[in-house]
């Protein structure tokens, strides 16, 4: 069996701070992040996504965190063909835009301009891969990123563009893991040693996957993004407010561990990102995986049984 590593998304969102999660005197980054750190294995970089990241603060994350701690880190948003407003573009760059003012896809810009911004990025995480302390990039697919030749081919290269940086990809739109498309995906997902993030989710809803525990290729990668009755909502309190109790947790502890049993390490996070909700569940889900007591994980039969 596989380690499993559970954390959560992030260590400094504002509600987070408010949740009185961290005591007093815990009131810097370095600080939070040492605080965290102490109490977890693993954290999901979510600031990456909205703005691509600087080589000197992934060196000062190796320095500030211990020697066997593990960042996943969120793909930018261009490279995820998600709309990125000009000013989230590096200062240098940002004329590519040329005059739009509200947002940029990747396919507005000029093939070396976009060569240049991967370069840039596989760059700036060269400190935490170095270091042993990067698990994987997550390329969070859009809802309208569909099922399809084209996109499966961008999958690839969105591999090969990150590489020798590992990825992971997590899809928001039903129709890769539809009917018989579930297999077809997976295998094509398991030829191109590409790792598959197994979700929970709302379910109902167009960006729906269900939760498939699967593993095409290392690392297991599964997010908790909660089950919330507004997942359409506006707000993020609205879309991630709300808190597992520990049967729904307990509920994934067998699918937890029949996934770690193929592959080496399993990622595990809490994106339930709501005041302090991810961070009291994340230790309680290390708490169930820790028991060897199988009446503990008898919530249900599965996730969402």
């Amino acid at each position: 069996m596989g380690e499993i590593l559970v954390g959560t998304a992030g260590w400094t969102d504002s509600g987070l701070l408010r949740s009185g999660w961290y005591p007093p005197g815990i009131d810097t980054p370095a600080k939070r992040l040492a605080y965290y750190a102490e109490r977890f294995p693993l954290v999901e970089v979510d600031s990456t996504y909205y703005h691509p990241p600087a080589e000197r603060t992934a060196e000062l994350w190796v320095r500030r965190t211990p020697e066997h701690f593990t960042f996943n880190v969120k793909a930018f948003r261009l490279f995820t063909r998600h709309p990125t407003k000009p000013s989230a573009l590096p200062r240098d760059l940002r004329w590519a835009a040329g005059t739009r003012r509200d947002n940029v896809y990747i396919d507005d810009l000029e093939p070396g301009v976009v060569e240049e911004l991967w370069r840039r990025f596989r760059t700036a995480l060269s400190p935490l891969h170095e270091a042993g302390k990067l698990g994987a990039v997550l390329f969070q697919f859009p809802p309208w990123f569909s099922n399809g030749s084209e996109n499966r081919r961008y999958l690839v290269e969105c591999r090969d563009r990150a590489a020798p940086l590992p990825v992971c990809v997590e899809f928001r739109n039903h129709t890769w893991m539809e009917g018989p498309e579930r297999e077809r995906t997976l295998g094509f997902l398991s030829e191109h040693r590409l790792p598959f993030v197994v979700v929970d989710m709302p379910q109902g809803h167009g960006s729906s996957i269900p939760p498939v525990i699967a593993s095409p290729a290392d690392p297991g990668v599964v997010r908790f993004h909660g089950r919330s009755a507004k997942w359409n909502g506006r707000t993020k309190e609205e879309r991630f407010g709300y808190k597992y109790s520990e049967a729904e947790l307990a509920a994934w502890v067998p699918g937890l561990r029949e996934l770690s049993a193929s592959v080496s390490t399993t990622y595990v996070v809490l994106n339930n990102c709501y005041r302090d909700y991810a961070h009291i569940n994340a230790a309680q889900l290390v708490e169930l995986l820790g028991s060897t007591e199988p009446e503990r994980w008898a919530g249900s039969r599965g996730p969402y049984e």
